[in-house]
């Protein structure tokens, strides 16, 4: 059993109720925030990215001053830890329409990180290319809502344990994500990585690092373009950025930006101490 510190609505409770909307229709948000010790380098990304979703969903959004306390709460005495925020349409009558006044559910809870092999952040991962397609939605393009079943469906695509990750494309076959993080290559020396504005889910991580290169460029990505990348990288407020050494049969070298991004995440106080 996994151990897991929670707060729904502020109380200590892992019991959400039954008639939540996002237990009944997905219908809500979350973020999983990256906790060292009492800070969360990445806490303003993902406060910009909640508040801004909230309101394309049409959600009260937190106040980040609650969320931050009770985060620290849930984390406190854990040296590195995830922070998943859920935030929910709330408890309601059945039906697809929300109550007029939403009373939104909060749940903030603490796990213990991923491990990742350091070998991973050196060499890189194995990845394979996913049969499942994204589906189109550009009204929730970009955003993290509860309903992640295509990404659940992806990962049942393969069991074999060298296989880290895989990478999914839409309808029409341009390169979107990996199922847990956002996608980045480098191609005749520009950073490039696909635009999200029909599906896929933008990342912290993702922002993060476009904020920091200067020249990123956002466009649409085929699986060919990507094939001839030098380099190949998976961002992810989780994990960080990792390499990926190969897709199917096709090999990849981490070079100068891989790292250099490395040293980023290094910089903002995150590490591999916790790496299995």
């Amino acid at each position: 059993m996994v151990a897991v510190r929670t707060l729904i609505n502020g109380v200590p409770t892992g019991l959400a109720g039954v008639l939540d909307r996002g237990f009944s229709y997905g219908d809500g948000l979350f973020e999983s925030v990256r906790f060292v010790g009492a800070t969360a380098p990445l806490w303003s990304r993902h406060m910009q990215r909640l508040g801004a979703d909230c309101a394309r969903l049409l959600l009260p959004a937190p106040d980040p001053a609650v969320l931050w306390n009770e985060a620290l709460l849930v984390a406190r005495g854990m040296q590195h830890c995830v922070v998943r925020i859920t935030l929910t349409g709330g408890v309601g009558k059945r039906g697809y329409a929300r109550p007029q006044n939403v009373c939104a559910t909060r749940v903030v809870a603490a796990f213990a990180p991923p491990q990742m092999a350091a070998a991973a952040y050196d060499h890189g991962i194995r990845a394979r290319l996913c049969d499942l397609r994204l589906g189109e939605q550009p009204a929730l393009a970009g955003m993290k809502t509860l309903n992640r079943l295509e990404q659940v469906l992806a990962r049942a695509e393969w069991h074999d344990p060298d296989i880290f990750e895989g990478i999914l494309r839409a309808a029409d076959g341009r390169v979107i994500s990996a199922t847990m993080a956002n996608v980045f290559a480098v191609i005749d020396g520009q950073l490039l990585t696909p635009a999200l504005d029909r599906c896929g889910i933008a990342g912290v991580g993702r922002a993060e690092v476009l904020a920091t290169d200067a020249h990123p460029r956002i466009a649409e990505l085929s699986l060919e373009d990507l094939y001839t990348a030098s380099e190949v990288f998976l961002s992810s407020s989780v994990r960080g950025i990792v390499p990926v050494r190969s897709i199917d049969t096709r090999q990849f070298m981490p070079s100068a930006l891989t790292r250099h991004l490395q040293q980023h995440w290094c910089d903002l106080g995150f590490s591999l101490e916790n790496a299995a």
